[in-house]
């Protein structure tokens, strides 16, 4: 599972051929002990817990990044490597 991104302790995911549990395009976020799944399209939390103000650090980020996300998403539905994406400055 390629990191995407990385910012203040928050690592960004996007699994490959990811697109069966969740049928939404949508990442995976981690800091320290907590894990959740966010929805690209609506900037929302699928799943998993974290932190609100590390989450709202992230959906800032998905909006601002929200073509490059996309593109990314098709590339990993088809089992194609990820670009990198700038993190959140």
């Amino acid at each position: 599972m390629p990191v995407i991104s990385m910012f203040y302790g928050i690592i960004i995911r996007m699994f490959f051929m990811d697109n069966k549990e969740h049928k939404t395009p949508h990442i995976h976020i981690e800091y320290g002990e907590f894990k959740a799944v966010v929805s690209i399209p609506d900037c929302i939390k699928l799943a998993g817990e974290f932190p609100n103000d590390k989450l709202k650090l992230v959906m800032a980020w998905v909006e601002i990044h929200k073509d490059e996300l996309m593109a990314d998403w098709k590339l990993a539905v088809s089992g194609q490597p990820v670009y990198k994406i700038d993190a959140l400055k």
